[in-house]
């Protein structure tokens, strides 16, 4: 297991008010409407989510360089574990060509709405619960989904994304390193179960025997 970072310069290129989040609206209402992760969440006021999240090539980058660092190839398998509207799994099928890619999700609503090019290969399910065989893929990815997992769930997701990959695996999670990142999370998050610090991550993936890679971002 190594960290690898992947995400922290896409992460850092948007400027968040914290505080404006908390103060403006009410934050509870607003994570209670997040969590159902329909409509208001990805396309609904920026205070339940996204605020109309749409393709714009940002996750390119990140696909050029995870292709490179895990060698992948034509006719390699992938999945991305809470691929939203697959725009990450959509640029490794370009970066890849050849390449066989899978997605989960469990927003429906995220799933219809994705990009229509991944047409049939994305499917409605929990990261704790995964609807393929054992050792079914060359690279496993997931990106700012498994902190929204309760503990038990996410005990249950890692070891499932140990079963189904045959080869490589990258989780990317939020995670605090002071008392100052902890709040900005607390503040800006709307779905998160799991706060966590590095090592305590780091302590979870060694429990439950993950053997891929991570990272995880800070909100500073």
């Amino acid at each position: 297991m190594a960290y690898i970072d992947f995400i922290s310069r896409i992460h850092r290129s948007t400027k968040r008010d914290y505080v404006q989040r908390v103060v403006e609206h009410d934050k509870a209402e607003c994570a209670e409407v997040a969590i159902k992760f329909g409509r208001e969440y990805w396309d609904g006021d920026r205070r339940f989510g996204y605020g109309g999240y749409k393709y714009d090539g940002r996750w390119r980058a990140v696909a050029e360089a995870m292709a490179s660092h895990y060698a992948l190839k034509p006719g390699s398998t992938i999945l991305d574990v809470g691929c939203g509207r697959g725009f990450l799994l959509y640029d490794l099928s370009q970066v890849v060509p050849g390449s066989r890619v899978a997605g989960i999700d469990i927003s429906l609503y995220g799933i219809e709405t994705a990009k229509p090019e991944l047409r049939g290969r994305l499917a409605e399910a929990t990261a704790a619960r995964l609807p393929f065989k054992d050792r079914s893929f060359d690279f496993v990815v997931t990106v700012n989904a498994l902190h929204n997992l309760h503990n038990y769930d996410l005990w249950r997701a890692l070891g499932e994304i140990e079963r189904v990959g045959r080869g490589a695996k990258h989780i990317i999670i939020e995670a605090y390193r002071s008392e100052r990142e902890k709040v900005n999370l607390m503040y800006w998050q709307l779905t998160c179960r799991a706060m966590l610090t590095p090592r305590e991550w780091e302590w979870l993936f060694e429990k439950t025997g993950y053997t891929g890679d991570y990272s995880y971002i800070t909100f500073e």
